[in-house]
């Protein structure tokens, strides 16, 4: 009896033992490959432990660098002769702060932070929806905005500020001069960056790896929550193309009654190729009743 009951362990035995290795997933097989490995490894050292993430810098070393840029001047003059409506609060002021709110929630939610205003022409008011969104961030004040002029064959932003600085971004790109000298800020939160002459080889540069590296350094020495790149036509050059691969996303500009449909078309297919497009914007519409008015009343 006592030989029968131990056969019959010995056989329940075997039978648990063939079915657990049945019924063993890759994942528990990885496992115990991995236990059998570690322990004929023995004395080899563990691998490094992953480096802490970076602690983020205190307030008031960013208010510092931030107030340290030289003040943006502008005159009442330019305000009005260049229709930098957003320059102060108003009813003038509401389809750019609507504009400026609308690219916050997107950029929230997709983790964005470079932006690159971008049109598949010239001369459909690019550069003064830029201007005036740099103005519109400005009265955020728990938040930091950098504006860009990477239209660098055009002093376009300069002009439109009636600002002329003492050097270009491309000196910047090209470490002929820090950003802390050359930027200029406005209400210590928005930033410009400017162009003082055209710069011929513009392509180049902005494809260049160095370009990457400096705006690189220059976002991990002020933490901007929001960069604007006011960017070269998407059909006039090469420039944005290669630029707008260093962006999170971009927004396309087009002129209501100017710009064919045929081109609108064209202009974000190739965006969408080179970055992600975050909308388009129809400047210059003229009729803004009904359903997508704006009830100016209110102010």
């Amino acid at each position: 009896m006592d030989r029968l009951q131990q056969a019959i362990s010995k056989a329940r035995r075997e039978r648990s033992e063939t079915v657990a290795r049945e019924v063993q997933t890759p994942v528990a097989a990885a496992i115990s490959a991995a236990r059998q490995a570690s322990a004929e490894a023995g004395a080899q050292p563990a691998a490094p432990a992953p480096a802490p993430e970076r602690v983020a810098e205190p307030a008031g070393d960013l208010n510092s660098l931030w107030s340290a840029f030289q003040p943006l001047q502008i005159t009442a003059k330019s305000v009005q002769r260049n229709r930098l409506m957003a320059f102060s609060t108003g009813e003038h002021a509401i389809p750019y702060d609507m504009l400026r709110t609308r690219i916050l929630q997107v950029a929230r939610k997709n983790n964005w932070k470079r932006i690159a205003i971008v049109s598949p022409e010239s001369a459909v008011g690019k550069t003064t929806i830029t201007g005036n969104l740099a103005f519109s961030f400005s009265r955020m004040r728990d938040r930091r905005t950098m504006v860009l002029d990477f239209d660098m064959r055009r002093m376009g932003l300069g002009e439109l500020l009636g600002v002329k600085p003492k050097h270009n971004m491309a000196d910047v790109l090209k470490r002929r001069v820090s950003f802390a000298d050359h930027g200029m800020g406005y209400d210590d939160n928005v930033v410009f960056g400017l162009n003082r002459e055209r710069t011929p080889n513009a392509a180049e540069l902005l494809q260049d790896p160095e370009c990457s590296e400096v705006l690189d350094e220059i976002e991990e020495i002020y933490h901007p929550d929001i960069m604007l790149f006011d960017t070269a036509p998407l059909m006039a050059s090469d420039d944005s193309h290669g630029f707008l691969q260093l962006v999170d996303c971009a927004l396309l500009v087009v002129a209501a009654e100017r710009t064919p449909m045929e081109r609108i078309d064209v202009a974000e297919r190739q965006l969408a190729e080179l970055t992600n497009v975050m909308g388009i914007v129809l400047n210059r519409c003229r009729y803004t009743g009904g359903a997508h008015g704006y009830e100016n009343d209110y102010y």
